[in-house]
């Protein structure tokens, strides 16, 4: 019998795109802190932008070259008003799309808002080794994505497999 892995705690961005949320009401970037912090990781930083594309492009560019970065978590930008551009700022920078996770995420949301869940262009990949993950601005959205998705996949301890152990593996 093989011996459990352990937990390895990872070092993760929450980042906020908003035209509108500060420091004082922004409960879904809260909620992330909150959340990976409660399941053993470290925040690493934690920004509010506006829903700008250069303003996210750079801030993620940043983190993703930063070797001390795991993983970035996003909320905000993925709808489809006239101001949301996460996926048109964030998915040029990707070397690896993970499909898997938006339609993951949709069909969860379906059972807490039916139909409206086409409206979420939630998203995730990789780049330069660094796991990103997009959601809705909505704390809801961002709970259901974190417990339903995302935390068993940074846990290193999830069978049969998870992206926690594949970080070694990822600049092969």
């Amino acid at each position: 019998m093989t011996a459990a892995p352990d937990f390895h705690a990872l070092s993760l961005c929450v980042l906020t795109v908003s035209d509108t949320r500060t420091p004082a009401n922004d409960t879904s970037g809260d909620y992330l802190c909150a959340a990976l912090a409660d399941a053993g990781h470290a925040l690493h930083e934690r920004a509010i932008v506006r829903d700008d594309k250069y303003a996210m492009r750079a801030l993620v560019s940043r983190w993703i070259a930063d070797d001390a970065v795991d993983g970035i978590l996003v909320t905000g930008g993925t709808g489809f008003t006239g101001r949301d551009s996460t996926p048109e700022a964030l998915l040029p920078l990707l070397d690896k799309l993970m499909p898997g996770f938006g339609e993951m995420f949709r069909v969860l949301s379906y059972d807490e808002i039916g139909s409206s869940t086409l409206q979420s262009r939630a998203f995730a990949g990789m780049a330069n080794a660094t796991f990103l993950f997009a959601l809705p601005g909505s704390t809801s959205a961002c709970r259901t994505a974190w417990e339903r998705i995302i935390r068993a996949q940074l846990d290193a301890r999830t069978k049969p497999c998870n992206l926690a152990n594949l970080r070694p593996r990822l600049k092969e």
